[in-house]
């Protein structure tokens, strides 16, 4: 089949896929940019569709049951076609895109992979291709939204589109409002806001829940969250959403405040969306900055996170970075919001930057419960205060 642009061969997973020819959409010198072609695939997300599968095949375990799952801003189909061949148990996997171009090159993958007794494809705007699927008996088990940007402007259609007890997974790639460079735009289109602090990218998760949880709850929908995390340029947020006005109020109280201090790094936080708090650094005495409303409850349900580990070992794909995801998401589940960065630490302190796995282990042996994370390659999850990990890290670096 020919398109009105070049086009190439590549595979990803089992899929066996035409994309836009990358090289002809780089912006200068740089990479490929994925927004200037024609129909929309970026490579650098396939760790998130790996993990995505890898979710997908937990949850189809749990619910032993034949699933209908959707990916409304399919691009080229990549993401529909891997759910339909590397998931069993699978009823139908809905793909669509408001793109003809991308319809057309996504029928064309759809026949080139054999899968189009599964694959159904249309060619409506997303929201309208949720509303569409709003009704109780259209509702899907799990709802993918992975769009260019923002997913704000969906979420209001895609928890409507969710079956009781089904999976909706967000993707957001808005990084500079979400971490604090564009604080207006965040809590315009979330609802709160950001932080531009050493642990900025956990703010970002937590704020992109916390507009998934008032959203949710607007339609009387709690959410529990499964899975999230921060990888490369985009953050992804996998929440089960429970019908009920119960559920709902449940999840709303896991809302709140972060409170920040960026003259001695110390940091609390405040349960409640009207709570009044007290700004004033307890440690220095300078005033501590605010972000939110956002999450404040696990960002990790640890049971769900193994599960999914666990399904990598039996994938016919190599799944190494997806697997080493998963294991620091276990390890960090269980462990309260923010995290501390060691070279941070030591730059304010004048001190050599040690070995994360030391400080780790002489928080541990200091009765502290510590975790790498999966955040930062030098930063570590803790319930010790600032005071204890500077006390930790000086004890291992002048050791």
């Amino acid at each position: 089949m020919s398109f009105p642009f070049p086009t190439e061969a590549t595979t990803e997973g089992l899929a066996d896929l035409i994309v836009p020819k990358l090289l002809l959409y780089a912006r200068g010198r740089s990479e490929y940019v994925p927004h200037l072609a024609p129909v929309f695939y970026n490579p650098r997300m396939q760790l998130s569709r790996d993990i995505a599968i890898l979710a997908l095949r937990a949850f189809q375990r749990s619910s032993k049951r034949p699933l209908r799952v959707a990916d409304p801003l399919t691009g080229c189909g990549v993401r529909g076609i891997r759910f339909a061949l590397e998931v069993e148990g699978l009823d139908q996997v809905e793909v669509n895109d408001l793109s003809p171009f991308a319809v057309e090159l996504t029928r064309a993958n759809i026949d080139r992979n054999h899968v189009g007794g599964k694959v159904k494809v249309s060619n409506l705007d997303c929201n309208l291709f949720l509303a569409k699927n709003a009704s109780p008996k259209k509702r899907f088990d799990v709802l993918d939204l992975d769009p260019f940007g923002s997913p704000s402007r969906f979420l209001d259609s895609a928890v409507r589109a969710v079956a009781n007890h089904g999976l909706l997974e967000v993707t957001a790639t808005d990084g500079p409002p979400l971490c604090g460079v564009e604080p207006d735009a965040c809590q315009r289109k979330y609802m709160g806001r950001p932080i531009r602090s050493e642990y900025c990218h956990e703010v970002a998760i937590r704020l992109i829940i916390s507009s998934i949880v008032l959203t949710a709850a607007r339609h009387n929908l709690g959410s529990r969250v499964l899975l999230s995390y921060s990888v490369d340029h985009y953050f992804r947020a996998c929440v089960r959403l429970d019908r009920g006005a119960r559920c709902a109020d449940a999840a709303v109280r896991n809302l709140g405040h972060i409170l920040h201090c960026f003259q001695c790094l110390n940091r609390t936080w405040v349960i409640g969306l009207t709570q009044e708090m007290d700004l004033r650094c307890p440690r220095c005495g300078s005033r501590m900055h605010v972000a939110g409303p956002l999450w404040l409850g696990p960002l990790v349900d640890s049971e769900f996170c193994m599960k999914a580990k666990a399904e990598a070992a039996e994938s016919k794909v190599p799944l190494e970075r997806a697997n080493k995801v998963l294991r620091l998401l276990a390890e960090e589940a269980k462990i309260g919001p923010t995290y501390y960065v060691i070279d941070r630490v030591c730059d304010r302190l004048g001190l050599p930057i040690p070995p994360r796995e030391a400080v780790v282990n002489e928080l541990r042996d200091r009765g502290f419960t510590a975790a790498r994370t999966h955040f930062a390659a030098t930063a570590l999850k803790t319930d010790a205060s600032i005071s204890e990990v500077e006390a930790a890290i000086e004890s291992v670096a002048r050791r």
